[in-house]
């Protein structure tokens, strides 16, 4: 059996670890967030972050001609340091939290699905923990 493709994303952020930490795992936030571009939404989101917790954000393309459950299951959550989860096939995903001089460095670590190029899923990973940035840089949270 070959190894999924592992893929990198990351970012460096002002935004104090605290408020981020909020803003990554409430609903009504990550309904603002977790978009790649303005063409998506995510009209729904349940989260229960703690181990065995499960998290069901809905993302849609704002015209209707596409939507899915991106949704998994919490395997770690060691507050403010990282989150890692196990999708409905088995992939998983690792997001490490580490502040220091003022901002916090965030980065993502996840098993490639097999539908879409690799490049293309980690640009739209990429575009949206940069929309997650963009969003607690310009919030008052």
């Amino acid at each position: 059996m070959a190894l999924a493709t592992r893929i990198t994303i990351e970012r460096v952020t002002n935004a104090s670890l605290v408020d981020l930490w909020k803003a990554w795992h409430t609903p009504s936030d990550i309904m603002k967030w977790n978009t790649p571009d303005p063409a998506w939404h995510t009209p729904s989101s349940e989260n229960d972050l703690r181990v065995g917790g499960k998290f069901k954000h809905r993302m849609e393309a704002k015209d209707g001609s596409f939507g899915f459950d991106f949704e998994g299951i919490y395997d770690m959550v060691e507050p403010y340091k990282e989150i890692t989860y196990t999708m409905p096939d088995g992939r998983t995903s690792t997001t490490l939290f580490a502040a220091a001089d003022g901002q916090t460095h965030i980065v993502t670590t996840f098993d490639a699905e097999t539908e879409n190029d690799p490049e293309l899923q980690k640009q739209g990973w990429q575009a949206i923990l940069d929309n997650f940035v963009k969003y607690v840089e310009s919030t008052d949270l």
